[in-house]
């Protein structure tokens, strides 16, 4: 994972300054974090990006493995109400695939962007992948492709908790992808 000047000064260029370098065979993909989906996300089923409208658990973990490094863009926010994370959500993630762009244009042919929040470029999300208004946008979450997003950000030192009620600070976290 040598010669990460360009790519950081990229994220510099586009304000990401809180963010790691993890080598993707320490991403890790868990079978319980689908579960988490089918029962318990309100997203399962009625977002393109989310399960079952993406691959099998085992996919998923070969993709990881297709990459040479990812980084992982941390983010805080505090919200009343789990509802007006949404703005925020929408901001950045447009704000990650403009640098996901510039990274693929730069050399990188299959950076890909996992969002920090589930994909809502759109106010209501197609029910089809063909339907979706912004096909070559629209990216799925960390948790869509199975990572356990809390033990993956614990082993490089992020923080992360469960929260009681949304006046405590949200950790929130993106991952792109780089070969």
């Amino acid at each position: 994972m040598n010669d990460h000047n360009p790519l950081e000064s990229m994220f510099q260029k586009h304000e990401f300054t809180d963010y790691r370098w993890v080598d993707p065979t320490d991403i890790v993909v868990s079978q319980w974090v689908r579960m988490k989906c089918l029962w318990g996300c309100n997203e399962y089923g009625r977002n393109v990006n989310c399960p079952p409208n993406v691959p099998s658990i085992e996919e998923c973990a070969r993709f990881f493995q297709e990459y040479d490094k990812a980084a992982i863009f941390h983010f805080e926010k505090t919200v009343e109400k789990p509802e007006d994370r949404f703005p925020w959500t929408k901001q950045i993630n447009t704000r990650l695939l403009q640098l996901e762009r510039e990274v693929f244009i730069s050399g990188f042919p299959k950076a890909f962007l996992l969002f920090l929040d589930s994909c809502n470029l759109c106010r209501h999300c197609a029910p089809s992948k063909a339907q979706c208004k912004y096909p070559k946008k629209s990216r799925p979450t960390p948790e869509a492709l199975g990572v356990d997003v809390f033990a993956t950000v614990k082993k490089i030192g992020y923080p992360i908790n469960v929260l009681s009620d949304y006046t405590q600070m949200m950790n929130r976290y993106a991952f792109l992808m780089i070969a």
